[in-house]
């Protein structure tokens, strides 16, 4: 038997969980589902020349590594856009790769503390570990700094750097931050709020 949507969704207004034939739905996984797929065509109107199955990887990423780090993720797209323009083989003039441009020298450092394995890191190309290591690196700046356009100026120039006098008092005016913030506003416009 298959239930009208309308009745599924009362079903989960009532109870975090429900089950009908064996199949348990978690009202936490329709908002995920909602999220990714909303974000696949979020992704597909940047017209960016990725399969349908690399746009539900990515965005897919992207949600589970926000979540695990309580960062919205339509941050990490804002990130993600200013830092490569959704393009997984980008490479940096300074060696930085991937749809995070992460650098393999962070990569070396980070890995471990994201739960991989010291090999990934010759993989940053590969979204899912790109993602991973991405937004537990911002998450950290977010923790040291404490303040998003300090993490965001940091995650651009490296900690060191943007922890020498002056440098944070000008951060939320570099180019970059302002960049990710604007982004960041127009993704929040289009995209929905995870905590809803």
């Amino acid at each position: 038997m298959i239930l009208p949507a309308t009745i599924i969704f009362f079903l989960m207004s009532l109870s975090p969980a429900f089950s009908f034939s064996g199949i348990t739905v978690d009202r936490d996984d329709t908002g995920k589902a909602t999220i990714v797929s909303q974000t696949v065509q979020y992704l597909k109107g940047k017209k960016i020349s990725a399969s349908d199955d690399k746009l539900r990887i990515i965005a897919n990423s992207v949600y589970e590594e926000s979540q695990k780090y309580a960062i919205d993720y339509r941050l990490v797209l804002a990130v993600m856009k200013v830092e490569s323009n959704f393009k997984n083989e980008a490479i940096s003039r300074k060696g930085a790769r991937g749809l995070l441009q992460i650098k393999p020298s962070l990569a070396k450092y980070i890995v471990k503390d994201a739960g991989m394995e010291a090999e990934e890191i010759i993989s940053l190309h590969e979204p899912e570990k790109n993602i991973k290591i991405g937004v537990n690196y911002l998450s950290k700046l977010i923790d040291m700094f404490e303040n998003l356009t300090s993490a965001l100026h940091a995650y651009n120039v490296g900690p060191s750097k943007a922890k020498k006098t002056g440098a944070l008092d000008t951060a939320s005016s570099t180019r970059f931050t302002k960049k990710v913030m604007a982004e960041y506003q127009q993704i929040a416009e289009v995209l929905p709020d995870p905590e809803k």
